[in-house]
Order: structure tokens, then C-alpha cells, then sequence
């Protein structure tokens, strides 16, 4: 096993609060801070998550963007419904950036999820808050409320062009970790799925360009590469580079 560090967060047990329980202690800082500890999470290694209460950080982007924290109260009714029917998931795309300290916002919510859990939610809750996003989608959900759209990654896909590739989407219990009452994915896996993705896909070049800004935002170390498939090792050792160089310039 390898170890997983998670932040102490700076955080009250305070119901009244309005953020699920938990407050802040003290003064709002501009800055992420870490504090340590060792868990263990499977066979993945994930590095310092920020110590900015993750709620906060959502609906405070949430409500930049949208004016009225659409995502943030979206993603918090999903949580609630996943959890309740036993339906595991882990939080992928621009969201799962957030909460591993790179705050780029997205209009979409991505859930990575098994197709027999995807089955249930189909099953369960389509028609009671959610219904497809367009006629004859699978997939792609929206929120009744908010009109946020939800889209579902299955296990066994492949990401950036979608053809068989070393690198595939797993099962979300495989490559998780649980941050305020979210499952996320390990900061490892984000990473290899952006780069095989970035990789395999010119439409996707973006995904390269967030690797590169949490290397440089999380001074990820150069051997993070070996947590990773050997097909996309040698583009996060450049990527890095490129951080490195960058920095030095500036």
C-alpha cells in the first residue's frame, strides 16, 4: 500500500451553519495550506488537498459563475440521492480539480460510476429530480431544479478519443477517496485519465494543460510519474519540466 495524505481541515462540527455541518475556524485565507497525515487509499498515492473547507470552495465557484450556486446545490442534492441508494460514485472533471486545489470551474457535473450503479440510477431517480438531458440520452442527466447537467462515465470506457488504450476508466471504489462527506477521485488516477486523454485526442488538449497547472499549483514531485501507467510517463515528466521551466521564469 501507499500512503495518501489528506489535510487537517480547520473545521467546527456546527449544524446552524449552512454549508452541511461544518464551519470554518477563523479568518477566510487567500492561500491553501497542508497539514498531513498518513492514510492509506488502495494502490494509489494522492497528495495535499487543500485545507479550504471543499463545500465552500465549490459554491463559492459555483456562484462566480452561475450567480446562484446552481452546481454547488446540485451536486449536494446528487451526493445525498447517491448515497442513499447505495450507489458508488466518485467525482471526476472540472469539480474533482476544485477539490484537489486547482479552482477551474465547469458547467457540468462528472461522476464516474459502474454500469450496474449507473442501471439503478437510471432506474431509481430518473423522473424524481432528474430526467436525460436530451431524447434518447443514457448518460447525460439534468437536474430539474437547477437544469445543471449531469454526465455519467462508466467503467471500462476509455478517455479522449474513446478507442482501447492502456489507460481506462475504473471503478470508482478502486481510486477514491472521501473528502466532507464526497467521494473523489485520487489525485493519481485524475491525472493519468487527463494525460491518456490529452494524449489520444486533439480535442482534448486542455486536459494536458490542467496536469500541467496542478504540477505547478500543487508542486507535484517529478516522481508522481511512477504512480502512473507507463503510456503516459513520459508526457507527465514533460509536463512537469514545462512547470519547472515556467517558474523559473518568472
Amino acid at each position: 500500500m501507499l500512503a495518501t495524505f489528506l489535510p487537517t481541515l480547520p473545521l467546527d462540527d456546527n449544524p446552524a451553519a449552512g454549508n452541511g455541518g461544518l464551519s470554518p475556524k477563523g479568518a477566510l485565507s487567500p492561500s491553501y495550506s497542508f497539514a498531513l497525515y498518513p492514510v492509506y487509499n488502495r494502490n494509489m498515492t494522492t497528495y495535499p488537498l487543500p485545507s479550504d473547507p471543499l463545500w465552500r470552495s465549490l459554491k463559492e465557484g459555483s456562484e462566480f459563475f452561475q450567480h446562484e450556486g446552481d452546481i454547488y446545490a446540485t451536486l449536494r442534492r446528487l451526493v445525498d440521492e447517491l448515497d442513499e441508494n447505495g450507489l458508488d460514485y466518485a467525482l471526476i472533471g472540472g469539480l474533482a480539480l476544485v477539490a484537489h486545489g486547482y479552482r477551474r470551474f465547469t458547467e457540468v457535473i462528472d461522476i464516474l460510476m459502474t454500469l450496474e450503479a449507473l442501471q439503478v440510477f437510471r432506474e431509481r431517480l430518473l423522473g424524481r429530480g432528474y430526467l436525460p438531458a436530451f431524447s434518447g440520452a443514457m448518460k447525460d442527466f439534468c437536474d430539474t431544479q437547477t437544469g445543471v447537467r449531469i454526465k455519467v462515465i462508466a467503467t471500462g470506457e476509455y478517455p479522449g478519443d474513446g478507442k482501447p488504450k492502456p489507460v481506462a476508466f475504473p471503478a470508482p471504489a478502486e481510486v477514491r477517496l472521501q473528502r466532507e462527506g464526497v467521494w473523489l477521485i485520487t489525485l493519481d488516477k485524475l491525472i493519468e485519465l487527463k494525460l491518456a486523454s490529452g494524449l489520444s485526442a486533439p480535442h482534448r488538449l486542455k486536459d494536458l494543460a490542467d496536469v500541467q497547472e496542478l504540477i505547478a499549483r500543487l508542486k507535484l514531485p517529478l516522481e508522481l510519474a511512477e504512480n502512473l501507467d507507463a503510456s503516459v510517463r513520459d508526457e507527465y515528466r514533460r509536463l512537469w519540466q514545462n512547470a519547472q521551466d515556467i517558474s523559473a521564469e518568472g
